[in-house]
């Protein structure tokens, strides 16, 4: 069996099964699941799969990011276990009661201009290409100047270059009848009247070579040459008309009336109505637009590079798109991109620095890989993978982004096209703004690093991190298997080697076997080998010397500790007790507290524990995953006094 079958096997089981599955697809990073039942899905174990850069609801759908080039191998290896995948724009339309007016129409925004991206980001890359080839220091190296380039060259790079935006209306217009449920071909038609060469060109006009016709004598009628908003609502409204006229018009008129009647009503509108007011107000946004970039002393990069990865969690930033098509049709340049450039790479920065520091051999398999995706432009593995996990490497990639896009707005770095970033965005400033652009990206990677390594990101074992309050969930659930895969010793960087360890009883009562726990999480070992104590005393205390790996803080009913050997140890206080919510619990330690053998570590009120229906036995764990342990064996059942006789000895290897 492939890994791929195997991770797509684990996917659907980790979702609840394929009776879970309303529908799926997905896009060029990640899957996206439409679920019939959220609580089904296990996040846990769908964060743990192999190759899972992270996982969240955004927009209604529940989306698991694997990169390029993995998405598209696991979605086939789904799709071979028998589950039929959707269109990207069936599961969007099942979610799209999700959120808020304004989320639902920039995800409808989004969905019209994202197929189009590509042909843009070749187009940008020709740009690039042509700017490089025709500078005099690269012709000087082959001992010519500008005059020596071929007319016939210079043509066929002006094709490569203009065509994509002097059809954008056709574009435009196709992918908006294709979301909204039209015919596309329609769109097509639609949007290449919008640009006949029968009207005057809108450049023409623009620079006074041409005039505009005025149609009954005040309407003023041009090409709509570059333009978006005409196109867009063109192909909103030519949508919606035509299937309105589909439910009326009789089947054997259909395939003549509908198109005609379409075509005929909307261009009329599009080039008298519509045309004209959401030109005007399309420029109105733009010089909006180019009003922010403009302003003093690096205000906009600031802004921009701090807020853009913020604006990509929302799920909303597909409104930039529409900025950047604009800037680039109108201006012939882009300074949006560098800064958002400066943003990305900030946030693979921090991830970066957390996959260096950290220890946890499965925190730096999935930062790593990850902190490259940003690199290389896909920011999503690591901020939803890694930064946002721990909040504050996400904090100080933002900072990086604001520095980097600061210098990026004060050098008034402008790309020749857009949806390229960091490391492939060079392609986009392949003229005498390079090593500007380089120094931009490199100044806000050295400080997101920087400020994660030093006051971002502190080693701590994955799992403890990673705790959540679940409500009312299984409360074994809610505790962590510790990861001891790193062996990781937060007081001292040196491990004494032991052959083995005697752990006293962290509290006072009666010591039984794993197998009396009520909850087969704990009686069949799942989390770790131990034992379990029934308290006659409510309090625990430290074992041994070491450090306090993790405190739930909300619920306080469980705490992780870790002995100088990199051991680690959970005592779990009574069962499903994660739903008092710390009602009667007291912590006396913080996570990353250093204790000592004999301290007081929690209190807890038995009776009120008792009164809630709960048990009171305690399971004290040895969690699995810690490959030099060679066994865990029970030194003493019955009673034990907190700090007296050894209740567990482990022996290492």
């Amino acid at each position: 069996m492939s890994d791929n079958q195997q991770i797509a096997k684990e996917v659907i089981r980790a979702i609840g099964g394929k009776d879970n599955i309303a529908s799926f697809a997905h896009c060029a990073t990640r899957l996206r699941i439409m679920v019939n039942d959220k609580d089904k899905i296990d996040q846990k174990q769908v964060e743990n799969i192999d190759k899972v850069k992270g996982a969240f609801f955004n927009s209604g759908q529940y989306q698991i990011i694997f990169g390029t080039g993995t998405v598209n191998r696991i979605f086939e290896e789904v799709e071979k276990l028998g589950i039929e995948g959707s269109s990207k724009e069936d599961v969007k339309n099942q979610g799209k009661k999700e959120g808020n007016a304004f989320q639902r129409a920039i995800r409808t925004f989004g969905d019209v201009f994202v197929p189009i991206i590509p042909v843009l980001v070749a187009t940008g890359l020709f740009m690039g290409l042509r700017g490089l080839l025709t500078q005099n220091e690269i012709l000087s190296l082959f001992g010519a100047t500008p005059e020596d380039i071929s007319p016939n060259f210079l043509l066929f790079t002006q094709v490569l270059t203009d065509t994509a935006f002097a059809f954008l209306p056709a574009l435009v217009a196709w992918s908006a009848f294709r979301v909204f449920g039209g015919s596309p071909v329609l769109g097509i038609v639609l949007g290449l009247m919008l640009v006949n060469p029968a009207l005057p060109n809108a450049y023409s006009v623009a620079d006074g070579s041409a005039q505009a016709l005025h149609m009954f004598g005040f309407i003023p009628v041009v090409g709509y040459q570059g333009s978006v908003l005409p196109a867009f609502f063109v192909g909103l409204i030519g949508a919606k008309f035509e299937k309105f006229l589909r439910r009326r018009v009789p089947e054997a008129l259909d395939l003549i009336l509908t198109p005609f009647i379409t075509l005929t009503v909307m261009i009329t509108l599009g080039l008298f109505a519509i045309g004209p007011v959401f030109h005007s107000l399309e420029e109105w946004v733009l010089h909006g637009t180019t009003a922010v970039l403009d302003l003093p002393f690096g205000i906009a990069g600031i802004i921009i590079g701090f807020f853009n990865q913020i604006i990509v969690v929302t799920g909303v930033h597909h409104i930039f798109n529409f900025l950047e098509i604009q800037l680039l049709e109108k201006t012939g340049y882009n300074p949006f991109n560098a800064i958002v450039t400066s943003a990305m790479a900030a946030q693979g920065a921090a991830c970066l620095a957390v996959g260096l520091k950290t220890k946890n051999t499965k925190l730096k398999a999935l930062a790593l890989p990850s902190s490259l995706s940003a690199f290389l432009g896909i920011s999503e593995p690591a901020i939803f993978g890694v930064n946002l996990r721990f909040m504050k490497p996400f904090i100080m990639g933002l900072v990086g982004g604001g520095v980097g896009g600061f210098l990026a707005s004060l050098f008034h770095l402008k790309g020749t096209g857009m949806a390229v970033t960091v490391i492939p965005g060079t392609l986009l400033y392949l003229n005498s703004q390079l090593p500007l652009y380089i120094l931009v990206n490199v100044v806000a990677v050295g400080v997101a690093f920087a400020l994660t390594w030093f006051f971002g990101y502190k080693d701590q074992p994955l799992a403890a991190e990673e705790i959540t309050n679940r409500g009312n969930e299984s409360d074994s659930s809610a505790v962590p298997t510790a990861s001891m895969d790193d062996n990781t010793n937060h007081t001292e960087t040196y491990r004494p080697k032991v052959d083995k360890l005697e752990i006293a009883s962290p509290m006072t009562g009666t010591a039984v076997a794993l197998a009396n726990v009520p909850d087969p999480a704990f009686s069949e070992k799942h989390m770790g080998e131990g034992i379990a104590i029934e308290p006659t005393e409510g309090k625990v205390y430290a074992p041994f010397d070491g450090v306090v790996a993790h405190v739930m803080n909300k619920s306080k009913h469980a705490v992780i500790l870790e002995h100088e050997t990199g051991l680690q140890m959970l005592v779990h206080i009574g069962i499903n007790t994660v739903g008092l919510k710390g009602e009667g619990f007291t912590a006396h330690v913080q996570s990353g507290d250093v204790i000592t053998a004999g301290q007081l570590l929690i209190e807890f009120d038995m009776n009120a524990i008792q009164a809630a229906g709960l048990p009171l036995i305690t399971p004290v764990l040895i969690p699995n995953g810690n490959e030099t342990i060679e066994e865990v064996q029970t030194a003493k059942t019955g009673h034990v006094q907190a700090n007296g006789e050894a209740i567990l000895v482990v022996k290492f290897n």
